[in-house]
């Protein structure tokens, strides 16, 4: 009841899209470009030339000598300094050539990206563009009663409302404008799937925890209460988000699936049917009444055990609404 289950359609209006930041990723960087350095060239030294005697005492002749085999080591170590620089330059060619075609390839990579990236951009304000097209289109007909649109209306209206998620709920509805009811259906959790469970206690001496079960007429009470519950829930939610007052009456249901054990068929089980007309029920303190006392004073059809999966009965009808 503290929450107003009217909703404001501007507020779903997309004011601006937000873009997550492009993000490249490795396709940012560039690699580095391969480097190349060369062995230290060999240096020719020419032996020292004999001074004085020893120039005289055959020194000349070993001078020579050793000028012809220091000349041809060195000439032997610029050739293979040579044949290794020549390698090194063309595999360093080789190097350069990958890494301008990997840069290449990268660069593609990149702008292949982005025209994505921009690509997703322009669909999220394309998207955005289409939902506020949406909304006009809505508050429009709304404004001149399309029954579609007061359908629609609901339908968001019941997306928002929230049950625990041990007790799940879901909606049908349809909006007739001849008559401005709202046939509505709402199915609630088969009475197996709703806890049984009361507490919990420690059992210290076989190191245990073990859960309490409510008994039996706890859990049956129990249902019967949450089924009421989500009668007068609905009823209210509807009626308080329509404040244009379009919807005159509602006609809801509210039901659970089950298997019927003789035949292994699904099968609807109506729960709660009941007919509220606006006027009656909004004048209702909802604050001080007890579901189903409320039901009752609607003329509701109830089930006998909710629990056990007995029908309602509407074979008298449910139009008596109290007042």
């Amino acid at each position: 009841l503290d929450v107003d289950d009217w909703v404001d359609l501007e507020r779903l209006r997309v004011t601006s899209v937000e873009h997550p930041a492009f993000d490249p990723g490795k396709l940012a960087h560039a690699a580095s470009p391969p480097s190349l350095q060369y062995p230290p060239q060999p240096v020719w030294q020419e032996p020292e030339a004999p001074r004085g005697l020893s120039g005289v005492m055959g020194g000349r002749k070993r001078h020579e000598a050793n000028f012809a085999r220091a000349r041809a080591d060195y000439e032997q170590a610029y050739r293979a300094w040579h044949e290794q620089a020549t390698a090194m330059h063309a595999a360093y060619q080789a190097q350069l050539a990958r890494h301008a075609a990997d840069e290449e390839k990268r660069l593609a990579a990149l702008a292949a990206a982005r025209a994505r990236y921009d690509e997703e951009c322009k669909q999220r304000e394309s998207d955005a563009a289409e939902r506020n097209a949406e909304l006009d289109r809505l508050i429009n007909e709304l404004s001149f009663d399309v029954e579609g649109a007061i359908q629609e209306y609901v339908g968001i209206v019941l997306s928002n409302s929230v049950y625990p998620e041990s007790f799940p709920v879901a909606h049908d509805h349809r909006f007739d404008l001849a008559t401005r009811e709202l046939a509505l259906v709402v199915r609630v959790p088969h009475p197996s799937q709703i806890p049984t469970v009361k507490e919990y206690r420690y059992v210290k001496a076989k190191d245990e925890i073990v859960p309490a079960v409510l008994p039996v007429k706890e859990q049956k009470e129990r249902y019967a209460s949450a089924v009421a519950q989500v009668a007068a829930r609905s009823l209210h939610e509807v009626f308080e988000a329509d404040r244009a007052g379009r919807i005159h009456s509602i006609a809801l249901t509210v039901s659970t699936d089950h298997t019927e054990p003789a035949t292994g068929l699904p099968v609807t089980v109506p729960l709660v049917i009941v007919a509220a007309d606006r006027e009656s029920f909004t004048g209702y303190d909802l604050a001080n009444v007890v579901p189903a006392a409320t039901l009752a004073h609607l003329g509701a059809a109830v089930s006998k055990s909710p629990v056990d999966l007995v029908p309602a009965d509407a074979s008298r009808g449910v139009r008596a609404r109290g007042r």
